[in-house]
């Protein structure tokens, strides 16, 4: 008989970015065994990326997880294992001591937007409800609250207008601060779809950096950092003296246009020119292929959100289509990305310090009232709470003393890294609820609670259409993990106990679609109204757009299609923006201007990405891009190590030319923090001043200054098998080196990458612990060649015929062929006259294939490069190497790649 099951299929959502791609989980119960794209969820219809196709191989790397309540008997201590019961008891114990003494203000929580929506709302009540305080923020604070504050300083509401669909159907689509094909590749897919089918179709992207998005536009704006409402205020001042505005729209739905009218006639093309740093012939054409067109659509993020001016900039984009008439139709309106995979769904339940469930205001006393009614309580505090950075600020002047932080990393996410971690160090009590125990904020907790992980909690999410999924448990959590909001209502009960409040009667849910059904309840009415949503509803008809009141058939693609508002009067309202400085000028000591982002294949801190191999493949380590020009004036040269200066904090990095940047302007990724790097990543450099208004923080842009960093002392080690414990245990020693970065290699066998750069040679202890931390100190199994001399030495290790671990230091240019080797696994045989012969570069004839530019099908950059000739398009390298047909992520570079070979060529 044949027992073999048939693995099943659970329905999820993507773990990573607003997109909100639909997924099909395959499981045999106990484990994830893949992870497809669910072709009949309207977000993706199928499609993933190289980050939610690998969704199933992060979540199959159980060793980082953690699996216990872990407790800290002193701050100096290690933590020990304790039961659940001992964990929360003590944890409310702590609380309960620190609010009677202190008052509730004294503590805040710092949650996440990668949440459920059901763990959101828990949270939300146990601060607000149940302890008193307003104290609970989110990182969406980081990413969105900009877009927050401009949707309802203009339209009335935090609510995007607008849908996927409308990609296909506009007619000019004008993309501000987002690098769409990396940060959101499957909107980009529909970006191409609907260029394909649509020739006529204009892209316009603003953008300092000329990345694969903006090289695929008809018109790249590389406007100067901050420099946003400048641009759109003189776009507003063309359509005026052009007449491309809608009269008869504004003059029916909105109010304020006169005072902004006033406000834009000090912006012509001609003056904003030199602040923005463009041509005003440009900005003049992007006006009117704006304000001309049937149907324009925005996208935009972090580029406009993450700034000291953030709401101004979301509200001067806003106000073009409102004077434009382009919104509440297929094709227009202003569409913010949201950055992570639940941020919406934060918002709607009042997941952050200044709002309360269903879009209520925390300020509004009727709102409070209703929120007080709805939970059966007294009342809602009326005291504002503090936001992400304050709640850090007031934590390192001892005016908060716990904080409990869940699903987030701020040790690595957060401005001013060292600001924040003093705060983590000086609180009293941090308790982190997180998946994975080697966070950097982990190291701060006193007390560790393991979460369920994406896969193993049930609940739902909100992508950026406003489109909610119920994502199905796939399998048991493992060890004790529990879910969030499970963990947050078995602590409010232990903390009601102690505070002589009803804790079980406030938090009576049984599981989660007991904490989804309250939560529905009050949207009743509101904007944002779902009561005529289910689990049952969503399993059956899948997922749901709102607003979806009861009775409703469906839910509604676009919103403000009657030209009614949710303001006071029914009106839209024109902000009246004036473009002010960068929060950080440069100067004579910081020139050049620094600018963050997004990598196409890695995610946020790399707590979930940074265990995949395949994902270091297209870029391995941080490295800072800058122009050609300002590398030379500094003696630099390509893969060079940098000092990077701000007036917070110092990294040492790599460096690269790129002609992706304009001279005085630099580029470094966000993801790497200290558990991959020595040094506390970029956040160590970027800026806490934040937005008057949403309180977001500066994270785009700082002024810094970059020299060469000599240091002539390299090692390479590479170690094969159980690759990702080892980078584990090898991480807390990053900070014992100058410079250093470890990472992965490979797909099958991957391998762990250790880079380290020293002013002088390792001491032998240091170079003993490394060797013992990756078990490279067996001498009957390792091959060496010594040149004291030349200081160059290779140490290899083999392991039943086949090279399992390297060693190189002096001479590492043999390193990326060597890992490549290791990963293919190569036995020793051919490698032998190598390893005894002086020669440090690879053997004649071998090479490193490069990167890999398709992850899907591991083609190499090499492989494209030799590929194109003169009449080679698109459709015949892919039809040659097979690059670019699964999730299409790359297409993009590939275009660029074959564009660039064809003038080689010639």
């Amino acid at each position: 008989m044949n027992t073999t099951s048939t693995p099943a299929s659970k329905s999820s959502a993507c773990a990573y970015c607003g997109v909100g791609c639909g997924v099909l989980i395959e499981t045999d119960g106990t484990n994830i065994l893949g992870v497809r794209g669910n072709p009949d969820h309207p977000a993706n219809f199928g499609r993933l990326c190289t980050k939610g196709a690998t969704l199933g191989l992060a979540a199959a790397q159980r060793e980082a997880r953690a699996l216990y309540p872990e407790l800290r008997s002193g701050r100096d201590a290690l933590r020990q294992r304790v039961t659940w019961a001992g964990a929360l008891d003590h944890a409310a114990d702590r609380f309960a001591a620190i609010i009677r003494e202190h008052g509730a203000d004294a503590v805040g929580f710092y949650i996440s937007g990668q949440l459920l929506t059901e763990d959101y709302y828990v949270f939300n009540k146990l601060a607000k409800g149940l302890i008193g305080t307003n104290n609970v923020d989110t990182n969406s604070r980081l990413c969105m609250s900009s877009a927050v504050s401009g949707y309802k300083a203009t339209l009335g509401a935090d609510a995007p207008p607008v849908c996927y669909d409308d990609i296909a159907a506009t007619d000019c689509l004008f993309i501000a601060g987002s690098n769409t094909a990396y940060a959101h590749p499957i909107v980009y897919r529909r970006i191409e779809d609907a260029r394909k089918a649509n020739p006529d179709l204009k892209v316009i992207v603003v953008d300092p950096r000329r990345t694969d998005t903006s090289r695929e536009a008809d018109l790249h704006l590389p406007i100067l950092p901050g420099t946003d409402v400048a641009l759109f205020n003189a776009m507003l001042y063309v359509m005026l003296w052009e007449d491309l505005l809608d009269q008869d729209y504004i003059a029916a739905h909105t109010n304020g246009f006169n005072e902004l009218r006033a406000t834009v006639r000090e912006y012509s093309p001609e003056t904003v020119a030199a602040v923005c740093g463009v041509p005003a012939a440009d900005i003049v054409t992007a006006a009117r292929w704006f304000g001309q067109s049937s149907a324009t659509l925005s996208l935009y993020c972090q580029g406009l959100n993450q700034s000291s001016h953030g709401t101004d900039k979301n509200a001067a984009l806003i106000n073009l289509h409102l004077a434009t008439g382009h919104i509440g139709r297929p094709g227009a309106g202003p569409f913010s990305l949201t950055g992570q995979p639940n941020a919406m769904g934060g918002r709607e339940v009042g997941g952050m310090a200044n709002l309360l469930s269903a879009h209520r205001d925390l300020a509004n006393s009727e709102h409070r009232g209703e929120v007080a009614r709805l939970w059966g309580i007294d009342s809602v505090p009326a005291t504002p709470g503090k936001t992400a950075l304050e709640m850090f600020e007031a934590a390192a002047r001892g005016e908060i003393r716990a904080l409990w932080i869940a699903c987030t990393n701020p040790a690595q996410s957060l401005p001013n890294q060292a600001l924040v971690r003093a705060a983590l160090q000086q609180a009293e009590f941090v308790v982190v609820q997180e998946v994975n125990a080697y966070t950097e904020t982990a190291e701060y907790a006193d007390l560790l609670l393991p979460a369920a992980a994406w896969g193993e909690k049930e609940g739902t999410v909100t992508n950026s259409e406003r489109r909610i999924t119920h994502l199905q448990t796939a399998i048991p959590a493992p060890g004790e993990c529990r879910p969030d909001w499970e963990i947050a209502t078995d602590f409010a009960h232990r903390l009601g106990a102690r505070l002589g409040k009803p804790g079980a009667a406030l938090f009576p849910y049984a599981n989660a679609e007991a904490v989804f059904n309250e939560h529905r309840e009050s949207t009743r009415g509101r904007d944002l109204d779902i009561t005529g949503l289910s689990y049952v509803l969503l399993d059956e008809c899948g997922p749901q757009q709102w607003p979806y009141p009861q009775g409703a058939q469906s839910g509604k693609a676009r919103l403000y299609a009657d030209g009614f508002f949710p303001t006071a009067d029914g009106r839209a309202r024109f902000a009246n923006t004036r473009y002010l400085p960068t929060a950080e000028v440069t100067d004579a000591r910081y020139p050049l201007h620094l600018n963050t982002g997004r990598l196409r294949d890695q995610w946020h801190g790399m707590s979930r990405t940074g265990m995949v191999a395949r994902l270091y493949s297209h870029v391995e380590s941080p490295i800072l891009s800058m122009h050609a020009d300002d590398m030379a004036r500094r003696g630099l040269k390509s893969g060079d190590l940098a000092r990077v200066k701000s007036r917070r904090g110092e990294l040492l990095v790599p460096v690269e030319a790129s002609d992706d940047m304009r001279i005085g302007q630099a580029f470094m990724p966000m993801h790497w923090g200290s558990r991959y790097m020595s040094g506390l990543g970029v956040n160590a450099l970027t800026m806490d001043q934040r937005d008057p208004v949403s309180k977001q923080p500066e994270l785009k842009h700082a002024a810094i200054q970059v020299e060469k960093a000599p240091l002539p002392w390299h090692m390479a080690v590479m170690r094969r098998d159980d690759a990702v414990a080892r980078m584990l245990r090898i991480q807390p020693l990053l900070p014992r080196f100058d410079y250093a970065s470890c990472g992965l290699y490979g797909r099958q066998n991957p391998v762990l990458v250790l880079r380290i750069a020293n002013a002088t040679p390792l001491s032998a202890e240091l170079m003993a612990e490394v060797d013992a931390l990756l078990d490279m100190q067996d001498e009957s199994c390792i091959m060496r060649y010594d040149d004291p001399k030349r200081g160059v030495a290779k140490r290899v290790l083999v392991e039943d015929g086949c090279v399992t671990g390297v060693r190189l230091t002096g001479e590492i240019a043999a390193r990326d062929w060597l890992k490549e080797m290791m990963a293919e696994g190569v036995e020793i045989a051919p490698l032998r006259s190598w390893v005894l012969a002086p020669l440090s570069a690879p053997p004649s004839g071998s090479s490193s294939r490069g990167r890999i530019v398709c992850n899907c099908l591991n083609v190499a950059e090499t492989q494209i490069l030799s590929a194109i000739t003169r009449d080679t398009d698109l459709a015949a390298l892919q039809a040659s190497l097979k690059c670019g047909t699964e999730c299409g992520s790359c297409v993009p570079e590939l275009k660029r790649m074959i564009m660039m070979g064809k003038q080689e060529a010639a």
